[in-house]
């Protein structure tokens, strides 16, 4: 079963997050842009290990990002602490997909702070400015086995 909004909202805040109204939804919270990146370099998934690639961050132009077709990497401006009981899946805001455009997160397990990226895949030309709420982050009852303890643990808090 999924939360309330209220409930993701009280845990983001628990953890720090500042959230406007227009941020809470009956069945979530919406995730804002606070930085978007390309990929410059390439990464590596290893049995032994991983490299994220180095990324160029892009400045806006106007108040806003003008994004051609293409993969970017978005940091959401959001603090983010999933409780211990939740796991948390982030999807993108029907605008977004109604612009030709989509989103992609990896699972936040139980446990889990830090402030998450996501892949932003642009199918046509967009205009995004910085703030704006592209994604929506919802909880679900888990029953874990631990809490997270991986390696982006506190990222960028």
């Amino acid at each position: 079963m999924f939360d309330s909004g209220a409930a993701v909202a009280a845990a983001l805040e628990a953890g720090k997050a500042t959230l406007d109204d227009a941020q809470r939804q009956p069945n979530g919270v919406d995730l804002t842009v606070e930085a978007v990146f390309e990929q410059a370099s390439p990464g590596a998934i290893r049995r032994d290990g991983k490299r994220v690639g180095e990324r160029t961050e892009l400045s806006p132009e106007d108040g806003r990002y003008r994004l051609d077709r293409g993969t970017y990497v978005v940091r959401y401006g959001e603090s983010v602490r999933v409780p211990d009981d939740r796991i948390g899946f982030v999807l993108p805001r029907s605008t977004l997909l109604r612009n030709s455009c989509t989103l992609d997160t990896a699972v936040w397990d139980a446990g889990y702070e830090g402030v998450g990226e996501g892949r932003l895949d642009v199918g046509h030309p967009i205009e995004i400015a910085p703030g704006a709420r592209i994604a929506q982050l919802v909880f679900a009852r888990a029953d874990a086995d631990g809490t997270y303890d991986g390696s982006y643990q506190g990222e960028r808090l």
